[in-house]
C-alpha cells in the first residue's frame, strides 16, 4: 500500500512538471495571406489572441461553456495608415513565455512584444527596437 501511494505522488508530480516546456507552442496556421482575421492560440487552452492582419490590431479572445466569455482589446493602435493597410501584413509568433509574442510587420520588418493577460494592466504591445 505504501509503494502505491509513493507511486501515485510520483506520478501526479511528474504531471504537473511536464507541463513546463521551454519549446514555444507549434502554430496551426492557414497559408491563406489574403485574410483580415486570424485567431493565435495561446497555452492556455480558454485564450485567443485575435490579429487585424491588416493593420495590427489585437483582441484578448477567452470563450468558455460558461459565462467567463469575453472579447477585449489589447490594442486599438493602428500600427499603419489607412492606405498602408494590407491582409496578411501582421503576423503574431509565439515565445516560449506563455504571455508573449512577437508581433511582425511582414512589410517593413518592425517588431512588437505582445503580452495578454487576464488582469488588464498586464496587457501591452510594446515596440522592440
Amino acid at each position: 500500500m505504501k509503494k502505491l501511494i509513493i507511486f501515485i505522488f510520483i506520478l501526479i508530480a511528474h504531471t504537473l512538471f511536464a507541463q513546463t516546456t521551454s519549446e514555444a507552442p507549434v502554430q496551426n496556421i492557414s497559408t491563406d495571406n489574403n485574410v483580415v482575421y486570424r485567431l493565435f492560440s495561446t497555452r492556455n487552452m480558454y485564450t485567443f489572441i485575435k490579429l487585424d492582419t491588416r493593420n495590427g490590431q489585437m483582441w484578448q479572445v477567452q470563450w468558455d461553456t460558461k459565462s467567463n466569455q469575453l472579447q477585449t482589446s489589447l490594442s486599438l493602435v493602428y500600427l499603419v495608415s489607412e492606405e498602408d493597410e494590407k491582409n496578411g501584413r501582421f503576423f503574431l509568433y509565439p515565445t516560449t513565455n506563455m504571455y508573449n509574442f512577437i508581433l511582425i510587420d511582414q512589410i517593413d520588418g518592425r517588431v512588437w512584444q505582445v503580452q495578454w493577460s487576464n488582469n488588464a494592466k498586464e496587457r501591452m504591445v510594446v515596440p522592440i527596437k
